[in-house]
């Protein structure tokens, strides 16, 4: 089934699903504090949704708890604003199956009232991103996402929401990470502002809202708080900047409840997959907000039924598409963040890089000798527990459709990958290797010390490569600085992606046009179908000091 059906499915779909829609059964959704908010402004955020829209009772609230919370403070007499702060059309099947444009259906369907964009956003192409805008009833806004040539925002930056008794002015912000978090190529024509321009971007966010009449100002920001990003954080935004009253936040999947204040900004973030839906009061009278998160685990409030059948029935599409039984698994494999494939070998990481090899290897045939594989941790989505393992899992767990390609590099553009992908090290990076037919030692008591920032990058080139990152051997013989080495890896780190600005340099680069999951088939295949005893532990390519 090609993308483009896939995309016109859904809307039709949706067109179906639609006819008549309204609250089927809803009920008061919290227990409320007062009887009526009316009047006073609530807002309802999520963040880091990655594809997690159906309801999994006590762990994932969904889509249908998200639209009867909107309606019950709504019902309350409440200016209601929903708003998403990001990485909602990437992770699992039930969206990456139509390219990302089923989560904006399912966001219409709850009632959104505006975005701004993650990362993953840009996972499956600009072009996918237009038509997810075009599909979406809600504006995205990106305030400091700019169009390369004419230096323009390339979404709307803000909108104001006019309510009887205040005016509230919402804009957006994206991680400027994205540059190298996606595909280089899918944000080649556009220019994310980063460190000071990104805080006089939002001042003058402010400042216009302000001027136009606006009560109240919330910044939509895909930022973070983690550490690995400082100078770019939420935390660092408001610190920066003056008169943000409210900053919904995603990327880092913190969970605040009750939120941060900072500079007098409240912050505040749900954690992810809708784990938990957040609520912002703000009181008319006393202009005081009180930031709280309604927990799947103790959720005792409404499912809207139309909500939920929209949802169930792109899911029943999937369902029946990757039905099939990909291979069975004798042991639990760890594809967890942290600790996991972000931070240390694990032994889905090299169950993923012996693939890579493999097919790679299938692919170059007699003609080369392919010396290892990488696979960057952030490529790893999920853990997969003992037991048969479906297409849906797969895909789940490997969702990015990316290709197989060849890097010929020396072993001084290797090391150089190597150290720039654990420079966070012991703390979790999406970059990270897992690696076959390498073997490498990392000593992270010796920092990590800055050389020069990669091109259209958030990150940087080692500057003495080498210095924490020792390579024993590469394809089984030693390594040699001067050699050359065919290395294994996925289209994403080949074009610059992550860490791996290096590769983008190399000798010669072999797209095998296979993408990933085919390659793990292939791989799991030889194997008789099951991965066994061999990946009962990580296989020791990776010693951590």
């Amino acid at each position: 089934m090609n993308r483009l059906f896939r995309r016109l499915l859904a809307v039709t779909a949706a067109a179906a699903m639609f006819l008549g829609i309204g609250c089927n059964g809803c009920v008061d959704t919290v227990a409320a504090a007062r009887t009526s908010y009316e009047g006073d402004l609530v807002v309802i955020h999520t963040n880091d949704i990655h594809g997690h829209f159906d309801t999994v009772e006590g762990k994932q609230l969904g889509m249908a708890a998200v639209a009867s919370l909107k309606q019950y403070y709504e019902g309350q007499g409440a200016n209601v604003l929903l708003l998403d702060a990001g990485d909602f059309s990437q992770g699992t099947t039930l969206v990456s199956y139509f390219d990302g444009g089923s989560s904006v259906l399912f966001m219409n369907a709850a009632g959104y009232d505006a975005a701004t964009l993650g990362n993953h956003e840009f996972d499956f192409g600009f072009e996918e991103l237009q038509i997810m805008d075009t599909l979406a009833d809600f504006p995205i806004l990106d305030a400091n996402i700019l169009d390369k040539e004419t230096g323009e925002p390339y979404f709307e930056d803000n909108k104001i929401f006019a309510f009887d008794n205040m005016k509230v002015g919402v804009f957006g912000l994206d991680t400027a990470e994205a540059q190298t978090k996606a595909s280089p190529k899918n944000v080649k024509d556009i220019t994310i502002l980063d460190g000071q321009e990104l805080y006089a971007c939002a001042q003058e966010q402010v400042n216009t809202l302000k001027a136009q009449g606006c009560d109240y100002i919330i910044c939509l920001g895909h930022l973070g708080v983690d550490d690995e990003s400082v100078g770019r954080r939420s935390v660092d935004v408001a610190a920066n900047t003056t008169g943000i009253d409210l900053f919904v936040d995603g990327h880092s999947h913190t969970e605040m409840d009750g939120g941060l204040e900072v500079n007098g900004t409240v912050i505040t973030s749900i954690g992810n997959y809708l784990a938990n839906i957040g609520v912002v009061v703000y009181d008319q009278e006393t202009k005081t907000e009180k930031a709280s998160l309604v927990k799947a685990a103790d959720y005792k409030g409404g499912y809207d039924a139309t909500v939920a059948g929209f949802v169930k029935a792109h899911q029943d599409i999937v369902d029946a598409a990757y039905s099939g039984l990909f291979a069975t698994a004798a042991v639990d494999l760890n594809g967890e963040r942290e600790p996991g494939v972000r931070t240390q070998e694990t032994n889905l990481g090299d169950f993923a890089a012996d693939a890579y090899l493999y097919a790679a290897q299938q692919y170059m045939g007699d003609a080369v000798k392919v010396d290892g594989a990488i696979q960057n941790g952030g490529g790893v989505r999920a853990s997969i527990p003992a037991g048969p393992i479906t297409m849906n899992t797969l895909y789940t767990v490997f969702p990015f459709g990316n290709s197989v390609s060849v890097v010929k590099v020396t072993g001084a553009q290797l090391l150089e990958a190597l150290e720039a992908s654990c420079s966070a090290a012991p703390a979790a990076l999406g970059g990270f290797p897992q690696v076959s037919g390498i073997v490498f030692t990392i000593d992270t008591s010796i920092p990590y010390v800055n050389g020069l920032q990669y091109p259209d990058s958030t990150y940087f080139a080692p500057a003495v490569p080498g210095s924490r990152v020792t390579i024993t051997s590469v394809g089984g013989r030693d390594f040699s600085l001067t050699d050359s080495y065919y290395i294994a890896v996925n289209n994403f780190m080949a074009d610059g992606g992550d860490t791996y600005y290096v590769f983008t340099q190399a000798q010669e680069v072999i797209d095998t046009g296979v993408i990933d999951a085919e390659g793990l088939i292939s791989y799991v295949n030889s194997l008789g179908g099951v991965i066994g005893d061999t990946y009962a532990a990580p296989k020791g390519n990776i010693t951590i000091k």
